[in-house]
Formats: C-alpha cells, sequence, structure tokens
C-alpha cells in the first residue's frame, strides 16, 4: 500500500476547512435554539401576565 505523506498534507486544508464548517453550523443551531427559547419564554410571561389579570 502506497502513501503519500505530502497529498495527506494538501487535505488537511479542506479538512480544517469541513471542521469549521461544522462548527459554524452548530453555532448557527445553537443560537436558533437560544432565541427560539427566549421568545417563548416572553411569550409565557404574557401570557401568564394576561391570566392573573382575568
Amino acid at each position: 500500500m502506497y502513501f503519500n505523506g505530502m497529498a495527506f498534507l494538501d487535505n488537511l486544508k479542506y479538512m480544517g476547512l469541513g471542521m469549521l464548517g461544522i462548527f459554524v453550523v452548530m453555532g448557527v443551531i445553537i443560537l436558533a435554539v437560544y432565541g427560539l427559547s427566549a421568545l417563548n419564554s416572553r411569550r409565557q410571561k404574557k401570557k401568564s401576565k394576561q391570566q392573573n389579570e382575568e
């Protein structure tokens, strides 16, 4: 079996970009979940405030 070390080193750039892409997507998902959670808690507070007034 033949191992080309130079080809491996050349491909490290693409592997790094792939991992960077994974982290970016994870960050977007985390921010989306955080935003939806904040939106939901705001609606829950508004709903419970309306029920207390009645």
